[in-house]
C-alpha cells in the first residue's frame, strides 16, 4: 500500500498526517527579508504576506530565539504564534500563500509535484538524523534573534537554505 503523501493532496490529508509532512529541519525559522531596490530602509526588516516580481527572498543564519538549536524544534510550539505573532502556522489552507517556505520543505515540495525529499524523517524510521547528516537542517548553522542586533541582519545573509539535494 502506497504512503498516504502518494494518494492524498495536501488538502485532503488529516490533521495528524499533515503534521507528520513537517520534515523539521527549521528553516522556516529563519529570518528572512525582502531584498528591493524600492524598498525604504525603515521598511526593510518589516514583515510581509506577499512579495513583489521585483523583489527577491533573502535568508539569514538567524534564527527565532523559542527554537532549540539542537532538535530544530520549537520550544513553545503550541504557543508559537501568540509569543511570536510573525511567526505563521502553516496549514492546508495558507500553503498558497507561504511564499517564503524554502525550496527543500517538503509542503512545498508535494504542493509542486517533487515528493518527498530521500532524507525526510517518514522515509528513515521517522528520525532526524539522514537530515541532519546530508545538511538540510538548520543544526549548528544559526544564531539566535535575541543574540543579533536588527541593524546587523544583513552581516547574516545566507544561501544555504535554498539547497536541495532531490
Amino acid at each position: 500500500m502506497p504512503p498516504f503523501w502518494e494518494t492524498k493532496s495536501l488538502t485532503e490529508m488529516t490533521r495528524q498526517e499533515w503534521e507528520s509532512l513537517c520534515d523539521g529541519c527549521a528553516k522556516c525559522c529563519l529570518h528572512k527579508f525582502i531584498e528591493s531596490e524600492d524598498t525604504a530602509e525603515e521598511d526593510e526588516f518589516k514583515p510581509t504576506d506577499y512579495i513583489h516580481e521585483d523583489e527577491q527572498l533573502v535568508y539569514t543564519n538567524i534564527a527565532c530565539y523559542l527554537l532549540n538549536d539542537k532538535t530544530c524544534a520549537c520550544t513553545q510550539y503550541e504557543k508559537r504564534t501568540t509569543l511570536v505573532p510573525d511567526c505563521v502556522k502553516l496549514t492546508q489552507d495558507n500553503l498558497d500563500d507561504v511564499f517564503f517556505m524554502p525550496p527543500s520543505c517538503t509542503y512545498r515540495r508535494l504542493q509542486e509535484g517533487k515528493g518527498m525529499p530521500s532524507w525526510h524523517p517518514l522515509l528513515n524510521k521517522g528520525k532526524k538524523s539522514a537530515m541532519h547528516k546530508a545538511g538540510m537542517s538548520v543544526r549548528g548553522k544559526i544564531v539566535k534573534d535575541n543574540d543579533v542586533y536588527l541593524e546587523d541582519y544583513d552581516e547574516h545573509i545566507v544561501t544555504w537554505p535554498l539547497n536541495e539535494l532531490d
